[in-house]
């Protein structure tokens, strides 16, 4: 915060100093920049929050341009009567190509938001009679709020900047807090997201309508400050100095932004003098910036003063034990269901191609019990737990939690309903203190932009989640851990705050996935204990383990899977008796005899 805060101040006097010894052309350039700010406040929001690459911010900033220009040109509509049109329009826009465009990944997300601005300038230049085709529409009117036209100079400048000044607050108003935090979980841990009850895609879709959002008020502000409307606004170069603009200042704080804006907007103009090589030095710099700041100027500049200012530990908050749940779902206790098996998966096949990963399995887990799942390496252990959690669809068969049948729902929907799990591999955000991994999954169905919006200083469901998010760790013995960076952690502290985080969803069943590796002698024991408390407060375990020692004093009941199939199940002496389990995967009798 001292960082930002230092480089508000001194962004705020450059401009003030330029202004005041600039002519008209340097304030129309430092009020262009400003918009860019206002752009690429947005841009963070899908880019940096949500982690996607969308080449469509110089689209929803023409539209919004076209929106506002043709509306005052043809209309006689004032810039402040247009603004909501402007900023709708792009919103809409993103909502209709939402649902094809989000649920692709990566490069794939990348290509189609760049086809879909390809579409859209297309129509601007083909559509003569509307936006002017080529040529585009002059003639648009300055500047008007409230009956107020603001003429071009100083207080164009001073309004621009306003803006961007009201729009990065609300950006870090909406990101500080737990809605930040969720969108730090899918962006760096989407499989731990789900398992934690996140929905990927709504949190997705607000981040790619707050970009739009914000491109639609950066086009009006364009449109006005320029007075003409052109597809120049929808070209590709927009979106690239957007992009630059973010990765050169900071992928996630708003005076990031305003850094990067003032930096890419005013170099070349810095390098004007020397002609025919400006461009030549100004990508050199850029690169020699990306190369020594990959974490952005901002996020340099915080590194540097962090070591060289180390901020004092936050005080830990006092643990607070969980409130029992309300009526949840599948967890009802009706007399029906209290009778029910917490699991109870019947004949369930999948197949991923020509392998048969589960074939046929039926299992059942009451409460209070723990299933110990053993069997060889690719013997469908991990897809039978990725089926019952929601990851992978079955092929056919049935899953009932509680007795409700959950085959299919997707994974977020699977966890609130009380199934929690954990990954072979840990899956925590490094970046997050151990406090944080754990306390965001405590009431995900409260995280959004509403409830981001009605935060004051201090968010008391966020007070309460990091103390029980205190109790939890400490019950899994990790509480001298929790206001450390989850990255820094041992292996063997991560495993108990990944496990922490399980419990934070309250689960009726928990799914370890090789919970004991990595640990040594002591550290199981210790966490054999802590799970054998868990199953006397009647939740279920499903323990997939390879380390016999560890699992079979802690299960009351083991099954063995072989080439997706169940070949024994039963007390653990007599799965680990069985003859079918000791050639498929323990190994034989005489196979254990030293030679």
């Amino acid at each position: 915060m001292l960082v930002n805060g230092i480089i508000v101040v001194l962004l705020g006097l450059y401009l003030v100093w330029s202004g005041m010894a600039a002519g008209n052309y340097t304030l129309r350039v430092l009020s262009i920049a400003g918009i860019y700010a206002l752009l690429a406040i947005g841009y963070q929001f899908i880019f940096g929050h949500a982690g996607a690459l969308a080449l469509s911010q110089g689209t929803f900033m023409g539209v919004g341009a076209y929106a506002s220009g043709i509306l005052a040109v043809n209309y006689g509509v004032p810039f402040d009567l247009a603004l909501p049109i402007s900023v709708g329009l792009p919103v809409l826009l993103a909502l209709i190509v939402a649902a094809p465009v989000l649920r692709l990944e990566t490069h794939y997300f990348a290509l189609a938001t760049l086809i879909i601005s390809q579409v859209v300038l297309l129509i601007a230049i083909e559509w003569i009679s509307f936006t002017g085709g080529a040529n585009g529409i002059g003639g648009v009117p300055p500047i008007r709020i409230f009956s107020v036209t603001i003429p071009p100079g100083w207080p164009l400048l001073a309004t621009v900047w306003g803006f961007v000044a009201l729009g990065a607050l609300l950006a870090w108003q909406i990101a500080r807090g737990r809605l930040g935090q969720a969108w730090a979980c899918v962006r760096t841990a989407p499989s731990a997201a789900a398992a934690i009850g996140l929905d990927a895609s709504r949190l997705r879709l607000t981040a790619f309508l707050l970009s739009a959002a914000y491109a639609g008020f950066a086009g009006s502000l364009y449109v006005h400050a320029l007075r003409v409307i052109s597809p120049d606004v929808l070209s590709f170069p927009i979106i690239v100095s957007c992009l630059t603009i973010v990765v050169v200042g900071s992928r996630l704080r708003p005076v990031g932004a305003l850094l990067g804006a003032l930096l890419i907007i005013l170099l070349p103009e810095w390098f004007r003098d020397l002609r025919d090589y400006y461009l030549l030095a100004y990508g050199c710099i850029l690169l020699l910036v990306v190369v020594i700041a990959p974490a952005g100027l901002l996020g340099t500049l915080e590194l540097l003063a962090g070591q060289l200012l180390p901020a004092s530990p936050s005080p830990a908050p006092s643990p607070r034990p969980l409130e029992p749940l309300a009526v949840r779902g599948a967890a009802v206790k009706t007399s029906e269901a209290a009778a029910a098996p917490v699991l109870d998966v019947s004949r369930l096949c999948c197949s991923f191609g020509g392998v048969r990963a589960v074939d046929d399995v039926s299992l059942r887990v009451m409460a209070g019990e723990a299933l110990g799942l053993i069997g060889p390496n690719g013997s469908g252990k991990t897809t039978l737990v990725n089926l019952v959690s929601g990851f992978y669809v079955p092929d056919s068969g049935r899953i009932a939690l509680c007795g409700e049948n959950i085959t299919g729902r997707s994974s977020y929907r699977i966890a609130r309903a009380g199934v929690a799990r954990t990954f072979q591999t840990v899956a925590l955000v490094e970046d997050m203190t151990a406090l944080d991994n754990v306390s965001i999954a405590r009431d995900v169905n409260r995280i959004g932009l509403g409830a981001a919006l009605r935060v004051g200083l201090r968010d008391p469901v966020q007070t309460r989640a990091r103390e029980e998010a205190a109790f939890l760790l400490e019950q899994m013995g990790a509480a001298d851990a929790m206001m450390r960076p989850a990255g820094s952690l041992p292996y063997g502290v991560r495993r108990r705050v990944e496990i922490a985080r399980a419990l934070a969803v309250q689960p009726t069943l928990m799914l370890l996935d090789e919970p004991a590796a990595g640990l040594n002698e002591t550290e199981q024991s210790d966490l054999a204990q802590r799970l054998r408390a868990l199953l006397k407060q009647g939740t279920a375990l499903l323990v997939i383990e390879h380390n016999m020692s560890f699992l079979a004093p802690l299960v009351d009941r083991m099954a063995c899977l072989d080439a997706g199939r169940l070949i024994a199940e039963g007390t653990p002496q007599h799965v680990k008796s069985d003859a079918r389990v000791l050639e498929a995967y323990l190994g034989t009798a005489s196979e254990l005899v030293p030679a």
